[in-house]
């Protein structure tokens, strides 16, 4: 709980705005607003407790790379994905066999996350009063990251999202006033979450970026 107290409570309406500053007119996901949504999705799984652990400490440590490019000699290419994704390839950056901590590679272990937690979010949002928790977030991570983790891993998520608070529970932690008003910004917020997801997912798809090492 203290690693959460310090960075500040958990405020669903923060990542909302985040994600809405994102995308530009031109379609570019812009860098800074990305990463400040993603501290905000991790004060999120923070505030939840251990359960998440496994998920939160890797996407600090990715987050945290990712401030490193953008405050970096090159940081004028690390603005938005497509300025990053096209300096990276230009300059031979990408290692295609093996991992790297190229922002491509670091931002595709992001966007699997990314997905799994707009997964998990919607089932929170239109599952009903008596839904498992469990259930809903077990589907999310099987349907997203459950792919791209080694099985022992996926054996201790399982074991996790069982010891997952009830609905409840969850739209209080957002911040955002009662269930119905926390349902109505997450409503707000999860579009805003997936128009970024699939401007990344088509960007990697077309410069083969979607299985980096």
């Amino acid at each position: 709980a203290m690693a959460a107290a310090a960075a500040g409570a958990f405020s669903l309406r923060e990542v909302l705005d985040a994600f809405k500053r994102c995308v530009t007119e031109q379609r570019e996901v812009l860098l800074e607003p990305y990463l400040s949504g993603w501290w905000g999705l991790i004060r999120f799984l923070q505030s939840l407790g251990a359960v998440f652990s496994f998920i939160s400490k890797d996407a600090v440590a990715k987050v945290q790379l990712m401030e490193g490019h953008c405050r970096g000699q090159q940081r004028q290419h690390y603005v938005s994905l497509q300025s990053m994704v096209r300096h990276e390839l230009a300059s031979g950056l990408v290692d295609f066999q093996r991992g790297s901590e190229s922002g491509c590679r670091t931002v595709l272990r992001l966007h699997r996350a990314l997905r799994w937690l707009q997964l998990f979010l919607e089932g929170l949002r239109s599952g009903g009063r008596d839904s498992r928790t469990s259930q809903i977030c077990s589907e999310a991570y099987n349907a997203s990251l459950a792919a791209h983790h080694p099985w022992v891993v996926r054996k201790a998520a399982a074991v996790a999202f069982c010891a997952l608070p009830s609905r409840d529970a969850f739209l209080e932690v957002m911040n955002a006033g009662p269930p119905e008003e926390a349902e109505a910004v997450l409503g707000e917020a999860i579009p805003h979450i997936g128009h970024v997801y699939s401007i990344t997912q088509e960007l990697f798809a077309q410069h083969k970026l979607l299985e980096l090492p």
